[in-house]
């Protein structure tokens, strides 16, 4: 077994099914949920599929929930907490951008560090960080999350260096777009601005998540294999098929000129896209 798993975020999408399953395997997961009425929607789905799983209120921008956490003793760390901001990097207000890191960087290593101590003292641990392909490369009106999934990168690769000798390992789950509802919800964040639409370069009525999604299952199974330390490799991309596409964005920007003054084909593709588009199935 891998002692007690602690899961972020765990309220909604990854998280949620990720400890469901990983409870539904016998193992002690502690559900960590942003708000207080995630947990009985969380524990009755648990109770519908008959699995024994501990949900906890844990807001990782709330100095008072992470402290709680120390009395866990958690053994294995997820940080999935997240959320995304939509829109383009000459919109989003100052709030929105701070809240943007606040809960995808700032929040999980305040919430990693005490744990990651106690994991150094026992001499073992595994702390995985769900990352995303926008971690690796951006795509236009999504800088703001790929900026705070890059912050998430370097963290994580610091933090596997420095813990290597304590008996503590770090990975990174690396999702591409996946039919969830956060990447279209993404680029509806907009109507909680407190700005004036006049003053955006941008008609946000008019944009969608640009690209065709996946079946999420992927995610899933292997979330819970790297868990479980059943994987150990330390980036995982996914879906694997989108790899290579990755390798190439990021070997390309060593080459890269200055935009020609033409729009490009993602920025056009969010404005002729439908949103939740699947990828086809052939």
């Amino acid at each position: 077994m891998a002692g007690t798993i602690l899961i972020t975020g765990a309220g909604s999408g990854f998280g949620k099914e990720v400890a469901l399953r990983l409870a539904a395997g016998g193992h002690d997961v502690i559900a960590g949920v942003e708000i207080i009425a995630q947990v009985s929607p969380v524990r009755a789905e648990a109770r519908e599929r008959g699995v024994t799983l501990r949900v906890e209120k844990l807001d990782v921008t709330d100095p008072g929930d992470p402290a709680r956490a120390l009395d866990w003793d958690v053994e294995v760390l997820l940080n999935n907490a997240g959320v995304a901001e939509g829109g383009s990097t000459v919109d989003i207000p100052a709030a929105r951008l701070r809240r943007q890191f606040e809960v995808n960087v700032i929040g999980p290593v305040l919430l990693t560090q005490p744990l990651a101590k106690r994991m150094a003292e026992r001499g073992s641990g595994r702390i995985v960080f769900m990352s995303s392909v926008a971690g690796l490369t951006v795509d236009p009106f999504t800088g703001a999350y790929a900026a705070s999934k890059h912050a998430v990168e370097a963290f994580a690769d610091a933090l596997d260096q420095e813990l290597a000798e304590f008996g503590v390992t770090v990975a990174t789950i690396n999702p591409g777009p996946f039919l969830t509802g956060f990447n279209d919800t993404m680029f509806e964040t907009w109507k909680e601005w407190r700005d004036d639409p006049a003053g955006r370069l941008f008609d946000y009525e008019r944009l969608a998540f640009p690209h065709e999604q996946y079946d999420p299952e992927p995610v899933y199974a292997t979330t819970v294999r790297v868990l479980l330390g059943e994987d150990r490799r330390y980036r995982h991309l996914l879906p694997e098929e989108m790899e290579p596409q990755a390798r190439d964005q990021v070997a390309a920007q060593w080459d890269r000129e200055l935009n020609d003054g033409r729009r490009p084909a993602l920025v056009q593709k969010a404005h002729d896209i439908v949103p939740a588009t699947p990828v086809r199935q052939d």
